[in-house]
């Protein structure tokens, strides 16, 4: 049963007469606890049996739980949750440089929704790194709740506000040329100057859409592979890559978060949806073919050693032949360089991906197929009713052709790298 208790102010180091009262209870361990500060015996004895209810019904949080600093959760909610090396140095990036500045030192029970919608509108960085910000809080909360920190998680399902006033309501510039906009003519240029090895790898990419880690972990041994489906009184032949791992570049780290330095390892891909055969249309099928007999290690694309890329060391290469460069005279030590004009400022190997999903959109390929096609996993109940047939795999892979075939024309190119040619009755098998 819960009392109260009165507590004396005292003046100069001496008792007075006037007093406050403190609430008594008794915690599951048998010990009591309290907490001073009311004006009358009626609230702190109220207060007392609050928690004691509280206890006997399993919602009760010691206060003490309740007072720990949200840093110190969160180095315990990262241990204990441990994810893929990229996800994972990501989610330590957003608290070391966004979250715990603001937040680390404050209580989880003092955490409240306004507080952090009003940070996040503030944060100098893209729209996109807030949410992502936003988001872990919230699952580090969430966490704290099932911990037995909290009661509930003030985050959980709060929209955030946008930034609308003044400079956050002007549109901001694309990233990408000069209207965000990658046409397969501009994936086929860069192609050309980067050269068969090299090119090859940005061709696949924004005609079948792998991921980054995923184009460089893509073995030979998985490419050009045959998919063998049943097709009206036979079967239906095509050939595919088929994404299974991927490499993931990233800052490894302790339990506890300390830096141990960059690592590039191969995963397993990012989920269920990620683990799939991408069919390959004729033209690409060809170019692959030339650069397997051409290229002697194990994966497919990569340094002209066999290494994966570094993301530094990609940057040097594929910048230039998006960018543009200038002329390098020739002197002694250096050779000759000839200026390059830019073909797509700013072009990336996501908006590559994005331009594969975006020629699905434009051909119409059928939604099992987009998803399964893009590594996505398909929302909703018609995920496990609906499936990609051959007709669908067909009319993706003659459309990708058609595309193909006329951003040559548009280009005035028959050839590629002298390996694939346009003319009248050439064969792409």
């Amino acid at each position: 049963m819960a009392w109260a208790e009165k507590v004396y102010k005292v003046r100069d180091g001496r008792q007075t007469k006037q007093f406050t009262w403190r609430g008594v209870y008794i915690l599951p361990s048998g010990k009591r606890d309290t907490k001073p500060g009311f004006e009358t015996r009626k609230l702190a004895e109220k207060w007392g049996e609050q928690q004691e209810r509280a206890i006997e019904e399993g919602a009760w949080i010691d206060p003490a739980k309740r007072s720990t600093q949200f840093e110190e959760f969160a180095k315990t909610f990262m241990a204990s949750r441990r994810k893929r090396g990229r996800t994972s140095g990501t989610r330590w990036d957003n608290l070391e440089n966004h979250i715990l500045p603001k937040w680390g030192q404050v209580p989880l029970g003092q955490i409240k929704w306004f507080e952090v919608d009003s940070w996040q509108q503030t944060m100098d960085v893209e729209d996109v790194r807030r949410g992502h910000c936003v988001s872990l809080m919230s699952t580090i909360m969430t966490g704290a709740v099932d911990a037995g920190y909290l009661t509930v998680n003030p985050l959980f399902g709060r929209r955030r506000t946008r930034d609308t006033y003044g400079d956050g309501a002007k549109q901001k510039p694309p990233k990408i040329g000069v209207d965000g906009t990658v046409r397969p003519e501009d994936a086929i240029r860069v192609a050309e100057r980067l050269g068969p090895a090299v090119g090859i790898h940005v061709l696949t990419t924004g005609f079948l859409g792998p991921r980054w880690g995923e184009g460089l972990g893509l073995h030979r041994d998985n490419v050009l592979l045959t998919r063998r489906q049943p097709w009206g009184s036979g079967f239906y032949e095509c050939p595919v890559i088929r994404i299974v791992e991927e490499y993931a570049e990233y800052q490894e780290r302790d339990e506890d978060g300390s830096k141990k330095g960059y690592v590039l390892q191969l995963e397993p891909t990012k989920n269920d949806g990620s683990t799939r055969d991408v069919d390959v249309p004729p033209f690409l099928a060809l170019l692959l073919r030339y650069h397997l007999q051409d290229w002697p290690h194990a994966r497919v694309f990569g340094t002209s050693s066999g290494t994966a890329w570094r993301r530094g060391n990609w940057s040097r290469t594929f910048r230039p032949a998006c960018d543009g460069r200038d002329e390098r005279v020739k002197r002694r030590g250096v050779s000759y360089r000839a200026a390059w004009e830019p073909i797509l400022p700013g072009l990336d190997m996501r908006a590559l991906r994005g331009l594969h999903d975006t020629l699905q959109s434009q051909i119409g390929v059928k939604e099992p197929l987009a998803y399964e096609a893009a590594g996505h996993r398909r929302p909703g109940i018609k995920a496990h009713y609906q499936k990609p047939t051959p007709e669908m795999r067909q009319e993706r892979l003659d459309g990708l052709q058609e595309i193909f075939e006329r951003a040559m024309g548009n280009l005035g190119m028959e050839t590629l790298w002298g390996r694939v040619s346009l003319r009248r009755g050439s064969s792409w098998t």
